[in-house]
C-alpha cells in the first residue's frame, strides 16, 4: 500500500482531472450553447451532442474517456498497486459525476467508466462496450445500454480474472451508473423515454 504522500496527491489530481466539464467547455466553444439548458441538462457526451451537434458530442466523448484513462494509465506506468489503481480510477469517475466546479452536478459517468477500464483492463472495456452496442441496437435506448454495460462490469472483471480491487471498483461504478440513470429507467418503464432515433 502506497504512503499517504503518494496516495493523496494521486487521488486529488485524478479527481480534479475527472471533474473538468468538457461537455460544457466544448459545447460553449464550438456551438455557443450550454448543454445544461437543453435536453436532459446533462454535461455528458449524449446531451452535448443533442445540444451542440455531432462534433461536440464526439469531442466530448473522447475527452471524457481520456480524462479517466490518463490518470489510470499514468498509475499503471508508475507500477501502482491494484488498490491505488482502483482509487485513482474511482476518483476520476467521481470527478466527472460530481465535479467541484459545477456544484457537484456532473455527468452520468458512462464515458469515464470506459476510460477507467481501457488502460487497466482493456478486454473488460471492449466486452462492456460490445454489450452496450448490442443493447443499444436492440432497444434504441442509450440509457438502457449504459446501465446494462455498467451492471455487467464486475462480472466481466471477475471472468477476466481481475483483482479484488478491480472487481469492487467495477461494482461500485456500475451501481452509480445505474443510480444516475434511474430517471431514465423509470421513463422506459412508463413508456415515456424517447428512443435515440427519435431525439
Amino acid at each position: 500500500m502506497e504512503s499517504l504522500d503518494i496516495l493523496l496527491p494521486a487521488v486529488a489530481v485524478s479527481y480534479l482531472l475527472g471533474s473538468i466539464p468538457f461537455g460544457l467547455l466544448i459545447a460553449r466553444a464550438i456551438s455557443g450553447v450550454d448543454p445544461r439548458l437543453h435536453g436532459s441538462g446533462n454535461i455528458g457526451a449524449t446531451n452535448a451532442m443533442r445540444s451542440g451537434g455531432k462534433l461536440v458530442g464526439v469531442l466530448t466523448l473522447m475527452a471524457d474517456i481520456a480524462k479517466a484513462a490518463i490518470p489510470v494509465a499514468v498509475a499503471l506506468y508508475m507500477q501502482a498497486s491494484e488498490n491505488l489503481l482502483a482509487m485513482v480510477g474511482f476518483a476520476a469517475f467521481a470527478g466527472h459525476c460530481f465535479p467541484v466546479w459545477l456544484k457537484f452536478k456532473g455527468g452520468k459517468g458512462v464515458a469515464t467508466m470506459f476510460g477507467v477500464m481501457l488502460p487497466w483492463m482493456p478486454w473488460v472495456a471492449v466486452a462492456a462496450f460490445l454489450i452496450w452496442f448490442l443493447t443499444f441496437k436492440a432497444s434504441d435506448y442509450v440509457s438502457l445500454a449504459s446501465v446494462l454495460a455498467g451492471l455487467v462490469l464486475p462480472l466481466l472483471a471477475w471472468l477476466m480474472q481481475g483483482s479484488l480491487s478491480a472487481i469492487v471498483l467495477s461494482a461500485l461504478i456500475g451501481l452509480i451508473v445505474m443510480i444516475r440513470h434511474q430517471g431514465n429507467l423509470l421513463r422506459i418503464y412508463r413508456g415515456e423515454e424517447p428512443k435515440a432515433s427519435k431525439k
